[in-house]
């Protein structure tokens, strides 16, 4: 009898322990960069959703990405391992050949007893693996086509696609994913949940209805700060990835620029209007008091700073995107955490907080010390990786870059924010470097696409324009 007893308390001990585990709300943005209005880099921009949600619990001023590109930067978000680990470097590098299914994050969760569904973009969408999924949705059918301009109507400026669209929120496809999401939060759930969401917008093109453009007069449009001659002190390699003579030689030459500036804040605030809706269901639900919300953006991007546009790069604006953590019994609302990070941070962190073991193939440790505690002794900087071994290195106070053939750019944060004097070739930072470059993975792994180096992406460089889609 003594033993059924026993047996019977570990029985309901687990019960309750299993039904402790918070749920997982997991947002993702695409192509959002730091211009959220809580950061402050752009004070033009209209982001009330994402503000408040911000201010729920912790949100991160120096969080970067692995990769400033859709495909490696999700990919290594989700599996926990780094592009120069896996050779996922690019948009057409098939991340799922070199990852078995038992890896990645939502494995990771189904394994550990959670009900795993989600909408929209969070793989890069080329390559999809729904085994890993118990539900997505599935958008075959749907009736929303993403409205595009009318016949003569201007589409933007070579590359850089926005027009302000004569039609309702409901008919962008976000709204449908927004619409999943609301529609999982009012369900009841016999599991745990990890609930992914993945909206579309700030992504090209920036059509999204009037109202949005509307927000944001032209006549009161800034351009982002700039230098004459910013790229002089650039070596080769970087002002090979910043191509000049593209996106930006055009921008200049239509007079425009203040029109994508224009268009790239309607579709942040497009996309803050979908926060709300998502947020408000949540604020309803039967699980407000037991998920973990984490909020992200894939990677930077720039909108002519550096003579440079989109992401493809290794400096500040291409790199950093927001992340926001609100974790029940954790995290204290409207704390604010200056400390360094990346988000290969994002996969240990959950496992640690929902009490799942981390994976022994996962890199980066967890960050929930300073969920708990923002301020925090944090040594660690953020690592990013473009193409096959250029890193950058991002410390609370500098950057440091270095390209696959030794060619280095260093700035000082603290007194140079938007990166216009490249300090390497200064001796006396010599130690600075030094230090930094202790965080360039020892091996990286060639492209699995079976080439590796500049050269072997000289021709998928020439059609970035098409790779960004």
């Amino acid at each position: 009898m003594r033993f059924l007893l026993a047996a019977l308390v570990l029985c309901c001990s687990a019960f309750v322990h299993a039904a402790e585990k918070p749920n997982v709300l997991f947002i993702a943005v695409d192509d959002l960069n730091h211009w959220v209005h809580y950061l402050g880099r752009n004070k033009q921009s209209v982001t009330p959703n994402i503000d408040a949600l911000a201010k729920r619990g912790v949100r991160f001023t120096r969080s970067y990405c692995a990769a400033p590109v859709c495909n490696p930067s999700r990919a290594a978000l989700m599996t926990g391992m780094r592009p120069s680990t896996t050779g996922v470097y690019e948009n057409n590098n098939d991340w799922r050949t070199v990852v078995p299914i038992d890896k990645p994050l939502t494995s990771a969760f189904r394994s550990g007893g959670y009900f795993v569904c989600g909408a929209g973009k969070i793989y890069h969408e080329s390559y999809a693996r729904p085994e890993e999924w118990d539900h997505y949705m599935d958008r075959k059918g749907k009736k929303h086509s993403n409205p595009t301009p009318v016949e003569g109507q201007s589409d933007g400026v070579g590359g850089i696609k926005f027009a302000p669209i004569d039609c309702k929120d409901e008919d962008i496809d976000d709204y449908d994913i927004t619409n999943y999401g609301i529609e999982q939060l009012g369900k009841k759930h016999d599991k745990p949940f990890f609930l992914a969401v993945g909206l579309h917008k700030p992504h090209m093109p920036w059509f999204v209805p009037r109202k949005y453009y509307e927000m944001f007069p032209l006549d009161q449009i800034q351009l982002p700060p700039t230098k004459e001659g910013d790229l002089a002190d650039i070596p080769p390699s970087g002002v090979k990835m910043a191509r000049p003579t593209g996106d930006h030689a055009e921008m200049l030459q239509s007079g425009r620029w203040k029109e994508a500036i224009q268009g790239y804040l309607a579709a942040c605030a497009y996309t803050d209007m979908n926060i709300g809706r998502l947020m408000a269901a949540f604020d309803k639900s039967a699980f407000k008091d037991n998920t973990v919300i984490v909020f992200w953006g894939d990677h930077g991007w720039h909108l002519g700073e550096k003579e440079h546009w989109r992401k493809f790069a290794l400096w500040e604006e291409a790199t950093r995107a927001p992340l926001i953590w609100v974790a029940p019994g954790v995290t204290k609302p409207d704390a604010v955490c200056e400390r360094t990070v990346d988000y290969m941070h994002i996969y240990p962190t959950l496992m640690d907080l929902c009490g799942i073991a981390k994976p022994a193939h996962v890199e980066g440790p967890s960050i929930k010390a300073l969920l708990a505690d923002p301020s925090a002794a944090w040594a660690t900087p953020a690592l990013t990786t473009h193409l096959f071994n250029n890193h950058g290195i991002r410390s609370e106070g500098w950057r440091y870059i270095r390209y696959a053939n030794g060619e280095e750019e260093l700035y000082n944060e603290a007194t140079d924010p938007y990166e216009w004097t490249n300090l390497a070739s200064d001796s006396k930072y010599a130690n600075t470097k030094a230090e930094l470059a202790k965080m360039i993975p020892a091996s990286n792994h060639e492209d699995i696409g079976g080439k590796s180096g500049g050269e072997g992406n000289k021709k998928k460089m020439k059609n970035k324009k098409k790779a960004d889609e």
